[in-house]
């Protein structure tokens, strides 16, 4: 009953979100001088009170034209490849000369892809850029069948053949561990799609190495725990009805609690902002938690999956992955170059986890691997924000570059 009273509880909101609306609509219409004051006040109020809810659609990207050298060039969204659990998304653009074709993996961990529109945004200056478009498992009828790892596993190597050979790989956090199985997997195959390089962006290699709050979480239930307690059947509804998940609003209230005093903090600036007009300001905020509070639902077999055999077992730094039932070994990897990088002040994958895949990829010579620590970001300035712009992403570009 957990999604059907979730549910129930968003419907009963939506009626006062939409007076709300209403409400600040008519206050901004009057004009009354005297009680300025009060009616800032209110419409801040009505807003904050309108915003109070979580979406489960996609929203947009917003890439509509990037700086390439000295002009801007319009960007067109593409889908290259549709897969009932996901997409391939191409950022189509016209360029005089060919840039190298980049693999975003993007995180399967309850936000949609577009949380990594900036990252793309970046990457799009000197690349020609795709990423995995994850469907909300909700939508997806029970016909498509089952989602686990090795399935996540399938997904990137088939989207690496269909860009085709001398691709490049960019995976962030959560799928650093699939992305890895994958490179080794197509390594050991000879297959002629196996990327040129991979980068690993904080992503939970080895969950042994310095455990943060998240891994102790992971640690301190049973899978049979997680099962009962977190995952819940999909209302009738909606297209994938009946099928077991992992629902993204319980990934997010998890987020939330882990910093509950900054979201505060944050609203109470956003209404500070409204009450006196800083409407620049106040859109920066929004504009983060709208694309924050847009959640999708993972299905049941992936979050146990994950919980299982990344978080728990660690079965890649182990060497216990199997993908299918077939014992994957990094080691198997010649050619595609390693770049791994990790934040200072990561507190969801903390330092060495995804530094750990240099041991597991003992095969590569030493001018194949390089490491770069940002010493002063969090998980999230991993791949966004000023230090990902100026100190990171040169980083990565020049890697991508010198193994063109």
């Amino acid at each position: 009953m957990l999604y059907q009273a979730y549910q129930f509880q968003d419907d009963l909101w939506a009626p006062f979100r939409e007076a709300a609306r209403h409400s600040k609509a008519a206050i901004e219409h009057r004009v009354s001088p005297t009680v300025d004051t009060l009616r800032h006040h209110l419409a801040a109020g009505f807003e904050m009170i309108s915003r109070f809810q979580l979406t489960h659609s996609r929203p947009d990207f917003g890439i509509s034209s990037v700086r390439v050298g000295n002009r801007d060039v319009p960007v067109i969204e593409e889908v290259a490849l549709n897969l009932p659990f996901g997409n391939l998304l191409h950022f189509r653009k016209d360029v005089d000369t060919a840039q190298p074709k980049v693999l975003v993996i993007a995180p399967l961990s309850g936000h949609f892809a577009t949380l990594l529109a900036k990252t793309c945004a970046t990457l799009l200056r000197d690349h020609d850029v795709y990423i995995t478009d994850w469907a909300n498992a909700r939508d997806v009828p029970l016909e498509a069948g089952r989602f686990g790892v090795d399935e996540h596993v399938d997904y990137i190597i088939r989207f690496l053949e269909e860009i085709g050979p001398g691709a490049h790989l960019l995976a962030v956090c959560q799928p650093c561990v699939q992305a890895l199985a994958a490179v080794a997997i197509m390594s050991e195959d000879k297959h002629p799609a196996t990327p040129r390089s991979m980068t690993l962006m904080a992503g939970p290699i080895d969950t042994r190495e310095s455990p943060t709050a998240v891994n102790k979480l992971a640690m301190e239930k049973s899978i049979s725990w997680f099962k009962s307690n977190v995952t819940a059947r999909v209302p009738g509804r909606y297209k994938g009805a009946g099928r077991r998940v992992y629902p993204g609003f319980i990934q997010l209230f998890s987020f939330l609690a882990m910093n509950i005093d900054r979201h505060r903090a944050q609203h109470q600036k956003l209404y500070d902002h409204l009450v006196h007009g800083e409407f620049a300001e106040a859109e920066k905020i929004k504009t983060f938690y709208d694309e924050y509070f847009a959640v999708l639902d993972l299905t049941e077999e992936f979050y146990i999956e994950t919980i299982d055999r990344i978080f728990q077992r660690a079965d890649l730094a182990t060497g216990n992955f199997t993908y299918h039932g077939r014992k994957v070994d990094p080691g198997k990897i010649l050619k595609t170059a390693l770049l791994t990088v990790e934040g200072g002040r990561d507190d969801i994958c903390a330092l060495g986890q995804t530094a750990a895949a240099h041991d597991l990829c003992q095969s590569l010579r030493p001018h194949l691997k390089r490491h770069h620590l940002q010493a002063n970001v969090g998980h999230y300035g991993t791949f966004n924000g000023k230090r990902w712009e100026t100190e990171i992403y040169p980083v990565v570009r020049n890697f991508v570059l010198s193994m063109e």
